[in-house]
């Protein structure tokens, strides 16, 4: 059997032993917009910009308003940022703004800036020469307002740019995400424009370790009822967010309140990502959903997560990323010279004295390895330098998956999720 993983900007096929019966994972069916009679993307965005979601349409809204601050997702979230900034901008100078009073504001949260050639692949060429774009810095307190605590006791800091606009509009991406449930909507506030002061204190193990911290998961989850409260706080006029499919095409667009126009399009999200299986399996080979989410190990344990739920306690988890870009941060990288193993991770963590950027990562990879061994299969590191990550590196999937059988047995089960975490596995009750 041939399937096909999401790896890098290529993509990998793999190829597994017949006599297996394996379970491939995938979206439910979903017409593109543009692929819908008489729709085209283009139409449908103009449709939620003249009647979103719980509020007045933009080009009203606008009124009165000389400055706008739009937040963006980074290089990793495959947006089609031009795409939904165009009819954005045209409304918001048919409103009698001038492009030099609107800024385009990168959400980098606390990764590294995005580079120029990527701003232009993000929003094109013409949008990046004639608007001013900027990238979030979460350590430059110069770029920050403080706006007090939040009533859990976060301090909040977030980007003068933003505070300081009239009008202030986020874009981003509905999916599944194994901390706060779904990206999207306030997720451009807090962590994307947040100071590390912020993003440290709600990206803590009080908040983390909570059982409701978890993908697809929004009731009684602390990471969304935090980073909700503090978008609320910081303060936002307009939304316009999307879901894609599995070749990155629209399929709905909402636009309007931060609140409730998100909400809207995590329940659309939902009812597309989610894949029920009948029982858990001893093998769940999967992705980190390739270029661009897939460039570092950091970025990794997403794939990781994403097969979770349905793996055996004690099964094995084969995850292809390409790591392109390496480890991560320097930072991160550093856990695994501080740490001799993931336990003595986690027991260092639970003190409030210890903290180093990006440990959030390791806290969830510690997540994975509780329940299964997990086996990483790259061409962007030496196998030397994955076997110091807490993990077991394999030259090839098909090498991972003869291990993984050996130690299973010939019949062992199998699951493939090709798009990890943009899917969402699910136990049929």
């Amino acid at each position: 059997m041939d399937v096909r993983l999401d790896y890098g900007k290529e993509g990998l096929e793999i190829s597994l032993p017949d006599h297996l019966d394996v379970k491939t994972l995938a979206y439910q069916s979903a017409t593109p917009i543009a692929q819908q009679p008489g729709q085209t993307d283009r139409q449908a965005l103009q449709e939620v910009l003249k009647h979103p979601t719980h509020a007045s349409p933009l080009s009203e809204i606008i009124q009165g308003r000389s400055s706008a601050c739009i937040v963006i997702c980074d290089i990793t979230r495959p947006v089609p940022n031009q795409q939904i900034l165009e009819p954005i901008l045209e409304t918001l100078l048919a409103g009698g703004m001038a492009p030099s009073s609107i800024k385009i504001l990168i959400a980098t949260g606390l990764h590294r800036a995005s580079r120029p050639e990527e701003i232009v692949e993000m929003v094109g060429e013409d949008i990046a020469a004639k608007y001013t774009i900027l990238n979030h810095d979460a350590q430059d307190r110069k770029q920050l307002v403080y706006l007090g605590k939040s009533p859990r006791g976060v301090p909040m800091w977030i980007n003068t740019h933003y505070m300081e606009a009239e009008m202030k509009i986020t874009v981003g991406l509905i999916e599944p995400h194994f901390m706060a449930g779904f990206s999207g909507g306030r997720k451009l506030i807090c962590p994307g424009i947040a100071g590390l002061e912020t993003i440290r204190e709600w990206h803590s193990p009080r908040f983390l370790e909570h059982p409701n911290a978890a993908t697809g998961q929004l009731s009684g989850n602390p990471v969304h009822s935090e980073n909700t409260w503090i978008a609320n706080r910081a303060g936002c006029n307009f939304i316009v967010n999307v879901v894609i499919d599995a070749y990155r095409r629209p399929l709905k667009f909402v636009a309007g309140d931060q609140i409730y126009a998100f909400e809207e399009g995590a329940a659309f999200c939902r009812d597309i990502v989610i894949d029920r299986v009948k029982h858990p399996y001893d093998i769940v080979i999967t992705s980190s959903a390739g270029y661009p989410l897939d460039t570092t190990s950091y970025q990794s344990v997403k794939g990781m997560m994403a097969a979770v739920p349905i793996v055996k306690p004690g099964g094995t988890i084969i995850v292809a990323a390409s790591m392109s870009e390496g480890i991560g941060s320097k930072e991160f990288a550093s856990l695994f010279e501080r740490h001799s193993d993931i336990d003595d991770f986690m027991q260092a963590i639970m003190s409030p004295d210890y903290f180093v950027m990006d440990q959030w990562q390791l806290e969830m990879l510690a997540k994975v390895l509780k329940k299964a061994e997990v086996k990483v299969v790259t061409d962007g590191l030496p196998a030397e330098t994955i076997n110091r990550l807490f993990v077991e590196s394999a030259e090839s999937v098909e090498i991972a998956v003869a291990q993984a059988l050996e130690k299973h047995g010939p019949q062992a089960t199998v699951a493939v999720i090709p798009r990890g975490p943009y899917v969402m596995p699910e136990l049929a009750s």
